[in-house]
């Protein structure tokens, strides 16, 4: 009687989550044994978060529970700190407890990409990025908690410096957060009349001569004059070059105090993919992958592994250009994701594994409640039309009917009723009642 395989999936991510989803649906039980590792208990919408910290969707419906949602798979909540493939073994390092490590038959490593940073002095301890639900629920309790404080301020440098934002990174996540604060902002000021338009500062820093380099030069330049016209700034060909203490300063020599600074710089290689791992990897520390998704080369195929999304360098075979990679995005984590449990329980079959082959949909990225820009090849939508369009997709492309139910339920209500704007900053320190028995806390 032959064993089921034991399939380690590690990173519970887009391509994760669809992968061990599908594998599910796909294997009988007596033919594989699934396994995930992250150490987060769900898989993160990131699409969702810019409208997380505009408060148009709720936290939790941007995260999908995986243990709620792989019934099959057994969900190991921990950090993966090593693959040493030759032994088949994975090294695990829970939140408590001593390290585990887990054999398998078959590896999936989908751990994803992690935020990029550079050594600009101070944003270590003033950036928070925004990667996580949790980061984006930060983001907006600093600036609603912001305007709380402001309000009750004469106008002056410290008013200014509470609401003055810095967004560093104009990519797609950059510049989705950043409309999407901002329009937050500009919808608070009829509930703050001590509070005015000027008060505001909203600053988005880009290194590149332009932003969102996955539209052409035309609908790039529409983006920065739409933030422009709602009062914000966009510095291009401009680095940070310190943020100490939150005084911000630009390479242009422009510096100003910000109360609130996201990080939003693009992505990097996994370090536990990049240097933990006997498996091979490119020049940017990203695995190996041929087009079939298994890890290795066009000559040279590692048995039993394979890998897909943000962290691996998929060959795009529906692009002519020679050596091009699949674009670390939802839309090709998702679809490799699936694609991985398609080929892998083909593989146990004894079946040939397909080549990943996935056709751009388009781009699309809103800008804030009714403002979006949307383009697929020469087509371009801007405004309200492009915004109606993200969410129609994105509703669409988040996972279980259940959570579509809950986001679609949050803006027909916000539609009816407007956006919530209470603040719960006093979540990340949820002892300071209890201690202080309800006397003044001292200030910072």
């Amino acid at each position: 009687m032959t064993h089921p395989k034991r399939i380690v999936i590690v990173g519970g991510g887009y391509a994760g989550f669809y992968a061990a989803w599908n594998l599910e649906r796909t294997l009988r039980p007596d033919e594989a044994e699934i396994v995930v590792i992250d150490p987060r208990p769900y898989m993160t919408y990131q699409p969702f978060l810019p409208e997380v910290m505009a408060g148009s969707v709720e936290a939790r419906h941007a995260a999908v529970s995986l243990r709620r949602h792989l019934r099959r798979s057994t969900v190991v909540a921990g950090e993966v700190t090593g693959v040493e493939h030759a032994r088949r073994t994975v090294r695990v390092r829970p939140a408590d407890g001593d390290d585990l490590e887990l054999g398998y038959d078959v590896i999936v490593i989908t751990a994803g990409a992690v935020t990029r940073t550079f050594p600009v002095p101070g944003v270590a301890e003033q950036a928070i990025g925004m990667k996580h639900v949790e980061e984006a629920v930060a983001i907006r309790d600093r600036l609603l908690t912001a305007f709380d404080r402001a309000a009750v301020l004469p106008p002056g440098p410290e008013r200014r410096r509470l609401l003055t934002v810095t967004f560093v990174g104009g990519g797609f996540s950059g510049v989705e957060g950043f409309g999407e604060l901002l329009s937050l902002a500009t919808s608070l000021l009829p509930s703050y009349p001590e509070l005015s338009p000027a008060d505001l500062g909203f600053h988005l820093v880009e290194a590149a001569d332009r932003i969102l380099p996955e539209v052409t030069d035309g609908p790039g330049r529409w983006v920065v004059r739409a933030l422009e016209e709602r009062g914000a700034r966009v510095h291009l060909r401009t680095k940070l070059v310190s943020a100490v203490d939150g005084h911000v300063v630009l390479s242009t020599g422009e510096e100003f105090d910000s109360g609130l600074i996201v990080w939003a710089a693009g992505n990097a290689a996994n370090p536990v993919v990049a240097q933990h791992t006997d498996l091979p990897v490119d020049e940017r520390g990203l695995l190996r992958v041929r087009a079939d998704l298994r890890i290795g080369t066009a000559a040279a195929v590692v048995p039993d592994a394979w890998a897909g999304g943000d962290d691996a360098a998929v060959p795009d075979i529906a692009v002519a250009t020679p050596g091009s990679r699949t674009v670390p995005n939802a839309q090709h984590a998702v679809r490799q994701g699936k694609h991985l449990a398609a080929n892998v329980a083909a593989v146990l079959r004894g079946g040939v594994p397909r080549d990943y082959l996935h056709q751009s949909l388009g781009v699309v990225a809103t800008l804030g409640l009714g403002q979006g820009v949307f383009q697929y090849r020469r087509l371009v939508v801007t405004g309200f039309p492009a915004w109606v369009m993200h969410r129609g997709y994105h509703v669409l492309a988040v996972p279980t009917w259940e959570r579509k139910i809950r986001v679609l339920a949050v803006w027909l209500a916000a539609a009816v009723f407007g956006r919530d704007i209470v603040s719960l900053a006093s979540v990340q320190h949820p002892r300071d009642a209890f201690v202080t028995g309800g006397a003044p806390r001292a200030r910072p």
